[in-house]
């Protein structure tokens, strides 16, 4: 492994001394979890259920900003929202270190994948997210980011026409239909960032619920961050449009129990989207180095790869010309 890499030092001893410094006992059984932006464990004790472990990945959140992750998670849990919170460790609460590295332990929580093809399912899902956006909606972040054209879309940009990533004979493409997909999320009807904005999951897709005894649980609340309560919502919406909009209906209705459910937000959901497509594909080149993503993702940086990117982006553009969804 590259010793210049920031989980170069991070190996199984690393990561049995780090849970026992907090006065576990392993049992030596250790099972990597799929995570690609930090390094996630199962750790096996002698005397206890199974615990998780996450180790962050150095730099790329503060302290401040982790464990404002972790208040928002813990306040969450608190209010009986089903959430999968950090656990906490004397002076040194949620967020202990070892070796170089900020880490946290969750107790290990099985369920299955949400089976969002049942809409009663969604009608649930709409409840419980609109608990998380009444208690998101009650303070402030801080520390976390916000969600912007700027940090998913702009610099995402830069970074893959500055380093090189784009094959030479598809940068002029990339270069044009780029920048006209920001001028077009930019505009005042669909820009994201002239919604009022929440403390919310940020990242809430399907991976990120586990369902069990008829009932979501969150995990993962890495990207949380300020911004629209859409942005929880429309990642849970599939299929054509006929089928978004059953499914919209079902989450709106369940969501509007417990928090205000905004359809003017409802004109952003493509451009979310395509934040969220440009932000993945710099993510990947900006992780490149690390062992894990070419390993994980062999498919990336080729040729094919950059010209099926560039075909996504055309669909993108046509799509923020469509009618937006609509709650009738």
């Amino acid at each position: 492994m590259d010793a210049a890499h920031p989980y170069s030092q991070l190996g199984p001893e690393t990561v049995l001394e780090a849970v026992e410094s907090l006065g576990y006992r392993p049992d030596a059984r250790i099972f990597a979890l799929n995570s690609y932006e930090n390094r996630v464990y199962q750790v096996g004790l002698s005397d206890a259920p199974n615990i998780v472990v996450k180790f962050y990945r150095p730099g790329r959140w503060s302290e401040a900003q982790i464990r404002e992750e972790h208040a928002f998670a813990s306040e969450l849990k608190d209010l009986e929202v089903p959430v999968v919170a950090p656990l906490s460790f004397g002076d040194a609460g949620s967020l202990p270190q070892y070796g170089g590295f900020q880490f946290a332990v969750f107790p290990q929580f099985i369920g299955r994948p949400p089976e969002l093809d049942n809409l009663d399912n969604l009608l649930v899902m709409g409840r419980f997210i609109g608990r998380i956006h009444a208690v998101g909606a009650t303070a402030p972040f801080h520390h976390r980011v916000a969600l912007s054209v700027e940090r998913l879309a702009i610099a995402s940009r830069e970074f893959l026409l500055g380093e090189g990533f784009i094959p030479k004979d598809l940068v002029a493409a990339y270069e044009t239909l780029s920048r006209d997909l920001i001028e077009r999320v930019q505009q005042p009807r669909i820009n994201p960032e002239t919604l009022s904005t929440l403390r919310i999951h940020g990242d809430c897709h399907p991976g990120n619920v586990l369902w069990q005894e008829g009932r979501p649980n969150f995990v993962d609340f890495d990207d949380c961050v300020s911004g629209p309560a859409i942005q929880d919502l429309w990642m849970l919406l599939s299929g054509d449009r006929n089928q978004r909009q059953a499914q919209l209906l079902e989450l709106a209705e369940g969501y509007n129990e417990f928090h205000h459910f905004k359809p003017a937000e409802l004109a952003s959901i493509e451009a979310l989207r395509t934040l969220r497509i440009m932000y993945y594909s710099a993510w990947l080149a900006r992780r490149w180095e690390d062992p894990a993503f070419p390993q994980s993702f062999p498919w990336f940086n080729t040729e094919r790869y950059w010209a099926e990117h560039i075909l996504e982006l055309r669909e993108q553009l046509a799509a923020l010309d469509e009618p937006a969804l609509e709650l009738m």
